[in-house]
């Protein structure tokens, strides 16, 4: 009767949490599964819902994480409605004031202003083949990446050179012409090495990642076949992540934070990811624990 009584009291006062997901989620690695049980060992009950859903009032959750909302990009005005009507009904990570910050790319300026280290980046609103070529002497390289200011997953991310054929050109001014969009040089560090992925959960270092494209292609994310392998940050790079990390306010629930090294052996930011990055549950058993400790930690954070 007491254990009955007990499992009685702890459903009714379980606190319940929802990551922010999408409809149609084939093609895509999701991980954040492996959150779900830390979570609940915790006293909370997860849900993984589309942020388009409407069955579910938001206010029946403590917390709403927005998780794997990767179709967000073609839908923003509505996206960004529904993260208003959970921010006033429930309690948003990351919070709106930093959604709205990461949502475009030119955050990297407001990162560079106060002295970290980006890749180099032209910014533009209108593209033609002329500006194009322009870009690509500007830069001084033998290559350079052209992609929206807003977009998520590789979308619409080119690599471009003075070899490109003329139809692939064709396709990325038109695809530009009216957008705003920015340009950067083709790092190859990218392809030599690899993309370095810093994590942290409320502000403290959780694990890290590299990231190598597959051959003949120049993004890093799994879904276009680039290999994941755990890797051990050099203190060099921890030091350039603290201190990208601590030029953002407030301390994010989650952030991840992506790193190439230049020709110089330096460490710059490619991306810094708070909206809905994927977070690599999967890379070592200890990281979800963390992750659920933290929202669990989080959410007692000014109630």
């Amino acid at each position: 009767i007491v254990k009955r009584c007990e499992l009685t009291y702890c459903s009714q006062h379980m606190k319940k949490c929802a990551f922010l997901t999408m409809d149609d989620e084939v093609g895509f690695v999701i991980d954040d599964v492996h959150a779900h049980a830390p979570l609940e060992q915790l006293g909370w009950k997860v849900s993984s819902l589309s942020w388009k859903q409407v069955e579910i009032p938001w206010s029946e959750f403590d917390t709403v994480i927005i998780r794997s909302c990767w179709d967000y990009p073609s839908q923003l005005s509505e996206f960004l409605e529904v993260l208003d009507q959970i921010n006033q009904l429930s309690r948003l990570a990351n919070p709106l004031k930093l959604v709205h910050w990461n949502l475009s790319k030119t955050y990297l300026r407001d990162l560079e202003s106060q002295g970290i280290g980006v890749v180099p980046t032209l910014w533009a609103d209108d593209l033609d083949e002329t500006s194009l070529m322009a870009c690509l002497n500007r830069l001084s390289t033998v290559g350079m990446v052209i992609k929206p200011v807003v977009g998520a997953n590789g979308v619409d991310t080119f690599h471009i050179s003075h070899s490109t054929d003329s139809a692939k050109l064709n396709e990325v001014v038109r695809l530009f012409r009216n957008r705003p969009h920015m340009v950067q040089p083709f790092m190859n560090g990218v392809i030599s090495e690899g993309e370095f992925s810093l994590f942290y959960f409320n502000g403290k270092y959780s694990h890290c990642i590299l990231k190598k494209p597959a051959e003949s292609e120049f993004r890093s994310q799994e879904e276009r076949g680039a290999t994941i392998k755990a890797a051990r940050p050099e203190a060099r790079l921890m030091l350039r992540g603290q201190q990208a990390l601590e030029s953002i306010s407030p301390v994010p629930l989650y952030a991840r934070i992506d790193f190439v090294r230049d020709d110089a052996g330096e460490f710059r930011v490619m991306e810094m990811e708070l909206i809905e990055p994927s977070l690599y549950l999967r890379m070592h058993p200890e990281v979800p624990v963390r992750f659920a400790q933290a929202i669990d930690d989080w959410s007692h954070i000014g109630s």
